[in-house]
């Protein structure tokens, strides 16, 4: 069994491996000596280095107190979270699953050999509680593939106490600067192992280093082939750039997010959902910019993704809508077993859900749509719009979204209140989606008129979805009162969470003439 640990350091690198007198750190009241360790790592990656390119380490280890697997993902600048899992000869498969997203069916092997000497010490304050552990690490890095090569080296290491204070990291490295020590130009041992080896290997000529050792790429894709590419620092050029930033941004969600949903960490199957809605609306949205013919298949299956997504998000918005207007009711208004009702039903519907998206994450038809992802931005079917002028072509996409929009949300005010005008009104929730997102990637090029057109439709999203919540949670709401009834229970508090919600459905149809007045006035586009 697998345990995640949020691990909190800095690294620095000194001519002199001495460390300086750390009692003088404020806050310090002593430092403890915990002997020298010799840690013995395996580090694993693909051929291409998919892993390292995306700052992530994978390694068995012996040695010290958590001898195991370890699989590290950047969470911020020193930050990571570290899983572990027992000593095993083999790769775990919990681990290898948190890495499918980036490795799918490449093979991970053993790409460096770190052996270290670690001598620890503790910093301790008054009560000698632990406010970070110090280690000198004598390293020796050996690569494993590509002809081999070594490194040696010398380095610090500062790791805050679990439930420190941050801030105590500035006070040690403020001590450590003044005695000379420099933070690492390397983000961890790996990345210097690589960096340092490749050199060591490949001294006698460029040609010789590039034909040994490509350096390992950022992203999938290589640059769009079209007429303009954007500027050397990464600043979009054309209507395709701007467009193609945006889809890489998507999809790179739907790869960071993958081990996220897959330990079931609050909003990322929502996060996850809205990215796949993105890249599809994207596709329809800028057909001006790339071709039908190769992003529709795309298309498909991102809808096919969201609908096996929505199986578990659909489920978790509705049981904390009722979940919390079952909280506000008056206690005389709450009858029979409901909350314990509510509660079983959420946890059976969502471990069933878990279960299943866990398995579409592993499916074939997944992991293609990834790699099919990787090859559009790759080689991006783009049409002659593609190389005109950011401004004109992405305002007349927004524009010719929010006409749709107009004419569903003016259909839906004109039908009287039920089945017919809920559905109406759903459909005009998903082309706001829609409007929004095409703003949204229209923002880098338009500026502050998308972003206004961005803040508007998040505005009429949320009250048209809170309309849409209500419709669902009411239909929820029967469900239940009819399992209650068959069980003998009073269905009387089902009963008021429905007029309830009935009520917020009306208080959004309500609002919404105005509202949508309000916004299509301001429309800039």
């Amino acid at each position: 069994m697998a345990d995640t640990k949020r691990e909190i350091e800095r690294k620095y690198e000194s001519d002199d491996a001495a460390l300086p007198d750390l009692t003088r750190v404020p806050g310090v009241a002593s430092v403890h000596g915990r002997g020298v360790t010799h840690l013995d790592a395996t580090y694993h990656d693909t051929a291409d280095q998919r892993l390292a390119a995306s700052s992530i380490t994978l390694r068995r280890r012996t040695g010290g107190a958590d001898a195991g697997w370890h699989l590290k993902f950047p969470v911020a600048p020193g930050v990571r979270d570290e899983i572990r899992a027992p000593l095993s000869d083999t790769l775990p498969d919990e681990l290898a699953a948190l890495v499918r997203s980036r490795v799918r069916d490449r093979e991970l092997r053993p790409v460096v050999r770190l052996r270290s000497d670690r001598d620890v010490r503790h910093l301790l304050d008054d009560q000698d509680r632990l406010l970070a552990e110090v280690s000198v690490d004598t390293v020796h890095a050996e690569r494993l593939t590509d002809g081999g090569g070594e490194a040696r080296w010398t380095e610090i290491e500062v790791e805050l106490a679990d439930d420190g204070d941050p801030a105590f990291l500035d006070k040690v490295e403020k001590r450590l600067r003044k005695a000379g020590v420099r933070p690492s130009s390397s983000s961890s041992k790996l990345a210097r192992a690589l960096a340092e080896t490749r050199t060591a290997r490949t001294a006698g000529s460029p040609a010789q280093e590039t034909a040994a050792c490509p350096p390992p790429a950022t992203a999938p894709e290589a640059a769009p082939r079209h007429k303009h590419r954007p500027r050397p620092d990464g600043t979009p050029v054309t209507a395709g750039d701007h467009v193609l930033a945006y889809v890489r941004a998507q999809r790179d969600a739907l790869v960071v997010l993958d081990p996220a949903v897959r330990q079931d960490v609050p909003d990322a199957v929502h996060r996850m959902r809205v990215a796949t809605r993105r890249l599809r609306s994207t596709f329809r949205s800028f057909r001006a910019v790339l071709d039908r013919a190769a992003t529709d298949p795309v298309a498909a299956d991102l809808k096919w993704l969201a609908a096996e997504l929505g199986k578990d998000r659909d489920q978790e918005v509705l049981a904390e809508r009722l979940t919390q207007a079952l909280g506000r009711l008056p206690a005389d208004q709450v009858t029979g077993p409901v909350a314990e009702r509510l509660a079983a039903w959420s946890e059976a519907r969502h471990k069933g859900a878990h279960h299943e998206l866990v398995a579409i994450l592993d499916s074939r038809r997944h992991l293609t749509l990834l790699d099919t992802l990787d090859a559009l931005l790759a080689d991006p079917p783009l049409r002659k719009k593609a190389a005109a002028r950011p401004d004109k072509v992405l305002a007349k996409a927004v524009r010719k979204d929010f006409g749709k929009l107009a004419g569903l949300v003016e259909h839906a005010l004109e039908l009287p209140p039920g089945t017919e005008r809920d559905t109406a009104l759903h459909e005009a929730r998903k082309k706001t989606k829609r409007t929004r997102y095409a703003a949204e990637a229209a923002v880098p090029a338009l500026g502050e008129p998308a972003e206004e057109s961005v803040k508007d439709m998040k505005s009429l999203q949320s009250l048209l979805g809170d309309h849409q919540d209500s419709v669902m949670a009411r239909r929820t709401l029967r469900e239940l009162a009819a399992v209650a009834h068959a069980a003998g229970e009073s269905d009387f508090t089902y009963g008021v969470l429905h007029a309830g919600e009935a009520h917020r459905a009306r208080a959004a149809e309500e609002a919404l003439p105005e509202a949508w007045s309000s916004i299509s006035r301001a429309f800039p586009f």
